[in-house]
């Protein structure tokens, strides 16, 4: 029987919140900034190389971080293990087999919901991260702040790129619907320098508007958080005070942790997705920033993970998570064989196969997110 851990955030400890920034936030700033060097100083890599990320991603976090959804529901929850798997597999089946469908009857449209259900994907769990790593329980500020949080965190690996080398983008949806006999021609305004240019401007104004929102903060909802936090004031290993850096009128400046990595993450991400080329930069993030993430998610919510990664026993925790996500995985990456062998156009080029493996991980997508949103609703990620 798995054993839970508190599912709300305002539970966890403090040691716990440290522990996820050690393994899951700061190790992924360092790696970002040190992939960005070589090409901010002119280094080029083959297109062909730059598929390696997503390549490992069938087996490093990437597929398998989905790989326990039938298990979250009895994680979260009191519900029995039987009727977690039922559920979720029920869930796949209905919405995955719609997903696939919908693929094969207009794969254009199909990868531009896709592009657009993950970069809601993506930013939803970064929301989750900026609420798990702050002491104080008060980043992002506000549920329209954590909204809007979302919006351009899911910029960042789904829109930024688009900016950074439109040419490339194009090429690596062509390659999502060619199997398909899908043609991008009818979307290729999406490409256009003018596109582009009004793309960067309206996502770089979303950004700083999204740290100014987390610097101004409401006298009175400043005092709320401090109030509950000196309920347990004496108790280190539970959330402390916020100071702020001062008070104007109704409002006050408050540079706490949360917005100190928001704004860190912020602008390592512009660097890299504006430095690394698309397919390589993409692949990157979603083994090492989106996945790895939500599997430390998981690996909390269960009581014997949690006491690990405070532990910092990372082996152990993370060597349950992989027997738990193996069978799955080992199922999935076998559906990317049966989808070669349907699709209308048979993928060649490494490109296409990658595009081919990308389709898989779509049809995936909305049964995951579904998951992950009802996790957030357990967590109370989106109340507070």
């Amino acid at each position: 029987m798995t054993e839970r851990a508190s599912p709300r955030l305002g539970t966890a400890p403090a040691s716990l919140r440290a522990a996820v920034r050690r393994l899951a936030v700061y190790p992924a700033w360092v790696a970002f900034v040190a992939v960005a060097a070589p090409f901010l100083a002119g280094v080029a890599v083959p297109l062909s190389w730059q598929y390696a990320p997503l390549v490992a991603s069938a087996v490093l976090f990437g597929m398998p971080h989905g790989a326990v959804d039938h298990l979250v529901p009895r994680r979260l929850s009191a519900a029995s293990t039987r009727r977690s798997v039922a559920v979720v597999v029920v869930l796949y089946a209905v919405l995955g087999g719609a997903c696939l469908a919908w693929w094969f009857l207009h794969p254009v449209s199909a990868a531009a919901a896709f592009v657009l259900l993950t970069w809601a994907h993506w930013g939803q769990g970064d929301v989750y991260l900026l609420r798990a790593v702050d002491d104080s329980l008060t980043y992002p500020r506000s549920v329209p702040h954590r909204l809007l949080t979302l919006v351009v965190r899911g910029a960042m690996p789904m829109a930024v790129p688009l900016v950074a080398d439109a040419t490339q983008y194009r090429r690596v949806v062509a390659d999502f619907v060619a199997p398909f006999g899908g043609d991008v021609a009818a979307v290729a305004w999406l490409f256009d320098p003018g596109t582009t240019r009004t793309l960067g401007v309206g996502l770089a104004a979303l950004t700083l508007l999204t740290l100014l929102r987390g610097l101004v903060v409401r006298r009175s909802a400043l005092a709320t958080a401090n109030a509950t936090a000196g309920l347990d004031i004496a108790d280190r290993d539970r959330p402390g005070t916020v100071t702020p850096l001062v008070t104007l009128g109704p409002v006050a400046l408050v540079a706490d942790r949360g917005l100190r990595v928001d704004a860190v993450e912020l602008g390592v991400l512009w660097l890299f997705f504006l430095a690394v080329p698309p397919v390589l930069a993409v692949g990157l993030y979603f083994c090492l920033w989106h996945a790895l993430r939500h599997v430390v998610r998981l690996i909390a919510a269960e009581a014997s993970g949690s006491e690990a990664l405070r532990a910092g026993d990372h082996l152990a925790a993370f060597g349950r998570f992989v027997r738990q996500a193996a069978p799955l995985t080992a199922v999935a990456l076998a559906m990317v064989g049966g989808l070669y062998a349907l699709v209308p156009v048979p993928p060649g080029e490494i490109g296409e196969l990658v595009g081919l493996y990308l389709v898989l991980i779509a049809v995936l997508t909305l049964p995951h997110v579904v998951v992950v949103a009802w996790m957030d609703r357990v967590q109370g990620v989106w109340t507070g």
